[in-house]
């Protein structure tokens, strides 16, 4: 049998050789006192190098389990690295009909979810990419959100 260290940096070795080059982009930001108000946006720049490559975006959303309804509309900015905009109105379904939350269950009452947002996409520019989002609901401020995030992952072929 092999002694613990060397299996434990084995293993590690073997999962960051299967991630490796998988993720582009990946941050999250803290909303303040679990409280996205309208106007307190949150954004990410990303710098685009492969314009090639097709990747999968992601929109990570962590929530408390007393968050008050089912879904999320966001308005997502895009600016790219010309300067000129595009705006997408986005509506993330965080429950089924009958309440129970989709995501992953994280510590406690924290849902965790990884919602698709676009697949397959292509940068058409090398460069620095700014994403922003902005709450879209109806209230002033949304209670129970803890974190905004986004992935941009290598798209897998099906």
């Amino acid at each position: 049998m092999q002694n613990k260290p060397t299996l434990f940096w084995g293993v590690l070795l073997a999962l960051s050789l299967v991630g490796c080059g998988q993720v582009l982009f990946q941050d999250s930001q803290p909303v303040p006192n679990k409280n996205w108000e309208i106007g307190s946006n949150i954004t990410f720049d990303v710098e685009v190098k492969d314009t090639m490559t097709g990747y999968d975006f992601y929109i990570d959303l962590r929530n408390e389990a007393t968050y008050p309804y089912a879904n999320i509309y966001m308005f997502v900015n895009t600016t790219f690295p010309s300067g000129k905009s595009a705006k997408d109105t986005v509506e993330c379904i965080l429950a089924d009909r009958t309440g129970r939350w989709l995501g992953s269950s994280g510590l406690g009452d924290v849902i965790d979810n990884h919602i698709l947002f676009k697949e397959n996409i292509r940068f058409p520019n090398s460069g620095t990419y700014s994403f922003e989002f902005e709450q879209g609901m109806r209230n002033e401020a949304l209670p129970a959100i803890l974190d905004v995030g986004i992935s941009l992952e290598k798209h897998k072929k099906k």
